[in-house]
């Protein structure tokens, strides 16, 4: 009896520890060109009626890939996101190990967007069909605990739809 309640225990350790270190998906294409991202964004924005976010991190941001994961896994969440918003997740990496190129290109996207990094990262940039900024969401006004606050991101987005704008 000994044995069979250790080996359940241990079993259930086991499968929690490898939960645990299940890594999240990475998201961000850290080969792409921001500029040419958010530009192809904001046309489908456009053609669609719908705004764009950019979610700006990188695969390197623990809390970019939680807020991906968080995202992707309510269908809530991705309906008011797929009925209003192109959303993009443009690669930002703060090392300058890319190269000049990279670094030159960062900084571009970032002067786009209206300097969004002062907000720490994952942050949030809702941008009109036209690609004019509206707003920066710093991400930590959503989280709880270790990861995000469902109804302050609902909130978040269902503020920044094209029809909450306009209105």
């Amino acid at each position: 009896m000994k044995k069979t309640i250790f080996s359940v225990l241990w079993a259930a350790m086991v499968a929690l520890t490898i939960q645990a270190q299940t890594p999240v998906k990475k998201v961000y294409d850290e080969e792409v060109n921001q500029l040419e991202q958010i530009d192809k964004a904001v046309a489908q924005a456009k053609a669609e009626g719908k705004f764009v976010i950019a979610q700006v991190g990188g695969n390197w941001c623990p809390w970019c890939l939680r807020f991906a994961d968080f995202i992707t896994n309510d269908s809530e969440i991705m309906q008011t996101i797929n009925d209003n918003f192109v959303y993009i997740h443009v690669n930002y990496n703060p090392r300058k190990s890319g190269g000049e190129e990279k670094t030159k290109l960062a900084a571009q996207m970032l002067k786009r967007l209206n300097s969004p990094q002062r907000f720490g990262f994952p942050v949030f940039v809702v941008l009109d069909e036209s690609g004019k900024v509206l707003h920066h969401q710093d991400s930590s006004y959503l989280e709880e605990g270790q990861g995000y606050n469902k109804e302050k991101v609902m909130r978040f987005f269902k503020n920044w739809t094209p029809q909450a704008v306009k209105n």
